[in-house]
């Protein structure tokens, strides 16, 4: 594939909801505990709307990690495994919180196409989640190389 300064690639919208806020919320405790079972967090933002009301929020908000995931995936699915190899980057910031059952599309673009000495290019991207509205609610950059 032959990209361009400019270029963008979007993924299909995915739906954000309660189930995958709260897969993400219990993955870090039962990897701890490496016992075969599902554990449980304490409440937090990402699981409890009692406690994120309790917080000035109207309702549980997804990690951030679950849109930086997203955005992985894009570039997994548009450059494959090159992406994990060096020179591979990906740097993202949480800039606005997505609530449940709010479409969320990610989305790169291409800033600038590298030639390197021992061939290939390396592009740098910038890359991003936007939910249904069009409003940002993660966004960064991404490097990689390609042959």
């Amino acid at each position: 594939m032959e990209l361009r300064p400019g270029d963008e690639i979007r993924a299909r919208p995915r739906i954000m909801t309660r189930e995958r806020m709260r897969w993400y919320v219990d993955a870090l405790p039962t990897v701890e505990a490496n016992d075969g079972r599902v554990h449980f967090s304490v409440p937090t933002i990402h699981d409890d709307d009692e406690y994120a009301k309790g917080q000035g929020l109207p309702g549980i908000i997804s990690d951030g990690m679950i849109t930086t995931n997203w955005i992985l995936d894009l570039l997994l699915r548009s450059f494959g495994t090159q992406v994990l190899e060096d020179p591979g980057a990906l740097v993202t910031k949480f800039i606005a919180p997505v609530y449940e059952n709010v479409p969320i599309t990610c989305a790169l673009r291409v800033e600038g196409v590298e030639a390197l000495p021992e061939g290939g290019s390396r592009l740098a991207l910038k890359v991003w989640a936007e939910d249904g509205a069009g409003r940002i609610v993660t966004v960064g950059t991404a490097a990689l190389r390609v042959n």
